[in-house]
């Protein structure tokens, strides 16, 4: 029934819903941020950590049903069957919208672990964000500039040991590492400027995921590649909620990780580079298929 409702009430229902659902969750989630912050024991921190999660969880579930109430759009999940909530995982996804981020929360909240990305260190002092952040055990990397490695290069091993401390925390809690590895949206400018190998993806950058890997090390027990497609065309938010985005396909292949890119330099070791880009080159390469195998399909 609010599906049916006129464009112009629909677009400030759904925010009028997501803030009210973030102003009642985040209520409930700061009190027990700030009290993990002040519990001396490990052991009940990491069940509050728990609890904090299934808050933030509760949120995603309410914006998604707001979305499922607010739009005809028919959200196809494939793969999600061999998913496992239980689990430890690096998940790579392409861009191609803002509306990409509500729709893979739809698609995998309670499915996979809650998804988590590393931010920069200096996010950590963005007002009740960063504490909520750091409540839910978001990894804080503090990356170096070019300047300053080139005049102390030991601070590069100095901030991979930092992220794989602040990533030890995951070894009692099943996490999902979320990473957008060609680092922007998909635009058609963008994809003549980058001339890729691809006719509807943009370059996958490697660094990202490879910091990833050498950070977790043996903790992550697979890679979940996802592949976004929305077969009328790439949407803006006002879009969905004109209900102008009539299907979105979205395909979780799980694959493992090779053993022989655990543990290597990506940044100093140009063999090892070279190996950790042609493995993401060529699952680039078979994403795009995908996503041209669902374009022909019959609409």
């Amino acid at each position: 029934m609010l599906a049916s409702l006129p464009h112009f009430l629909r677009l400030p229902l759904a925010v009028l819903v997501v803030v009210v659902n973030t102003v009642l969750h985040i209520g409930v989630l700061l009190p027990m941020a700030l009290f993990k912050l002040l519990l001396p024991f490990a052991a009940a921190r990491r069940l509050l950590s728990r609890w904090l999660i299934l808050i933030a969880e509760s949120w995603i579930a309410v914006n998604s049903a707001a979305l499922r109430a607010l739009t005809r759009t028919e959200l196809i999940v494939e793969g999600a069957e061999a998913l496992r909530y239980e689990g430890w995982y690096l998940v790579i996804s392409n861009h191609q919208s803002w509306v990409d981020i509500p729709i893979l929360q739809a698609a995998f909240n309670r499915r996979l672990p809650f998804f988590k990305f590393f931010l920069k260190q200096q996010l950590i002092w963005v007002p009740l964000l960063g504490l909520a952040w750091w409540a839910l055990d978001f990894p804080f990397m503090r990356r170096v500039s070019r300047a300053q490695l080139a005049r102390n290069p030991a601070l590069r091993n100095r901030d991979r040991e930092i992220t794989r401390q602040a990533c030890q925390r995951f070894r009692r809690t099943p996490v999902s590492v979320m990473n957008f590895v060609e680092g922007t949206r998909f635009t058609s400018d963008k994809h003549a400027r980058q001339n890729p190998p691809y006719r509807h993806l943009l370059r996958p950058r490697s660094g990202g995921i490879a910091f990833t890997i050498d950070a977790m090390g043996d903790m992550l027990q697979s890679l979940i590649d996802v592949t976004v497609v929305y077969p009328a065309g790439n949407p803006s938010l006002a879009d969905l909620f004109a209900n102008r985005v009539p299907r979105v396909v979205v395909q979780a292949t799980e694959r493992p990780i090779p053993a022989d890119l655990l543990g290597g330099d990506y940044d100093n070791d140009p063999a090892f580079r070279t190996r950790f880009q042609q493995w993401l080159n060529g699952i680039w390469e078979e994403k795009d298929a995908a996503i041209e195998a669902v374009l022909k399909r019959p609409a």
